[in-house]
């Protein structure tokens, strides 16, 4: 059922390094992506696939994870994403960058849901250095890096719970690391109840 593939398809921060993705799997994530619909079908949006450990490893060295859990140090040694898709625009093609976030929020979602489809998992990383990202990877000038989505084999347990009145939105981890996600209700999303 598509509804049990997108409760699957988390933001995880903690992966089975032994696991590898092999180049094909990336690349039938984007194509997936690449089939999504697109505003007036500009399709502005170009792919990097990291996937050989040293540039996986120069990747991770710029991004910042869980902002909401500025306590832990994430992901955890040993832990890391085995590859990285980045998402690009070609300004050449589109230069407005806040015209596109929903292109890029669409083609995301695909790839992770591509990537839960086999048994893998991501998270989206906004919080990464550019500048040092288009040099890491020789970007052409015209070739904007606008997300990150880091992916492996998730380790990690995830648990969405029901919002309660009153309670934060903010995720939060117990002892025993288990990863929780409050979500709001249908109740308090669905304006037109009746």
């Amino acid at each position: 059922m598509f509804k049990d593939l997108v409760i699957k398809n988390r933001s995880y921060r903690g992966f089975d390094f032994s696991r590898k993705i092999e180049r094909e799997e990336l690349i039938d994530m984007i194509e997936c992506a690449r089939l999504t619909p697109c505003g007036a079908n500009k399709q502005p949006l170009k792919y990097f696939i990291a996937y050989n450990e040293k540039t996986v490893e120069e990747i991770q060295s710029i991004t910042k994870w869980a902002a909401g859990l500025p306590q832990m140090e994430l992901p955890r040694k040993g832990e890391e994403p085995v590859a990285y898709i980045v998402i690009c625009q070609d300004l050449n093609i589109d230069k407005s960058l806040k015209q596109s976030q929903t292109v890029i929020g669409i083609a995301a979602q695909t790839i992770l849901l591509s990537a839960t489809d086999k048994g893998l998992g991501g998270c989206m990383i906004g919080n990464f250095n550019r500048i040092k990202l288009k040099q890491i990877l020789s970007l052409d000038e015209n070739i904007e890096p606008v997300l990150l989505i880091a992916l492996g084999k998730p380790i990690e347990i995830v648990e969405l719970t029901d919002l309660k009145q009153g309670e934060s939105t903010n995720y939060f981890r117990d002892d025993n690391n288990k990863h929780y996600v409050p979500k709001r209700t249908l109740n308090e999303i669905l304006i037109n109840q009746k």
